[in-house]
């Protein structure tokens, strides 16, 4: 298969680490890269981190994927109450967005299936395809201390939303976290889900040098 396939976990605003983390990816037209969510809220750069992903669908196979930070946002601009009460309500800081930044949100996706991972922000029911999951178990249902049983699909599930405080990528063979709490002093992560290559970058850009990966 041409191209590499690469999810990043949450950004949460983080837009400089964001930035720096696609200058070590260098994404090409041929990469497949699924962002899995919560875009927003809690980082300096919810508009910025946005505005990046627009771009990015010109440069290569973008498939982005809906949190639930993004959710709450949206419902917000839909209700066109985002400067004055969803912004404040959520903490989003009073970031200023636009028709095109709520048609993208409108575009993320549920869920995104290969022939080998699944990929969702939250989590799933082991024992139903993908095309049946609860949408509330995909976006919202926390994970920690009750990781969902191996989908009945063999395939590895890739997840976000439930943050390793530890900075470090949560690996159980069929289930892989990648929230690395970026936004409260962690990292931000791309993981080539094929190579087993992990990159990391913290809130303020710096590029972690030691080993993350064995």
């Amino acid at each position: 298969m041409d191209g590499r396939l690469i999810a990043i976990g949450d950004i949460h605003g983080c837009d400089a680490a964001f930035e720096t983390l696609l200058e070590q990816i260098q994404p090409q037209s041929e990469d497949t890269l699924v962002t899995l969510g919560d875009y927003v809220n809690r980082g300096p750069g919810s508009r910025e981190v946005l505005n990046r992903l627009l771009a990015l669908r010109h440069l290569c196979h973008l498939v982005p994927l809906l949190g639930n930070h993004d959710e709450l946002l949206l419902e917000g601009m839909r209700l066109q109450e985002l400067e004055r009460n969803t912004n404040r309500d959520a903490g989003l800081g009073g970031d200023e967005f636009n028709e095109e930044h709520r048609q993208f949100l409108e575009s993320c996706r549920l869920f995104y299936e290969t022939e080998t991972h699944l990929f969702m922000h939250a989590s799933y029911e082991h024992n139903r395809p993908m095309l049946k999951q609860d949408p509330d178990v995909l976006v919202w249902q926390r994970t920690r201390n009750k990781w969902p049983k191996p989908h009945q699909s063999g395939k590895v599930a890739v997840v976000g939303h439930t943050p390793q405080r530890n900075g470090e990528v949560l690996d159980l063979g069929y289930l892989v976290c990648l929230d690395t709490y970026c936004w409260g002093g962690g990292w931000l992560t791309g993981y080539d889900v094929r190579q087993g290559q992990i990159w990391q970058v913290d809130r303020d850009g710096r590029v972690r040098t030691e080993s993350v990966s064995e």
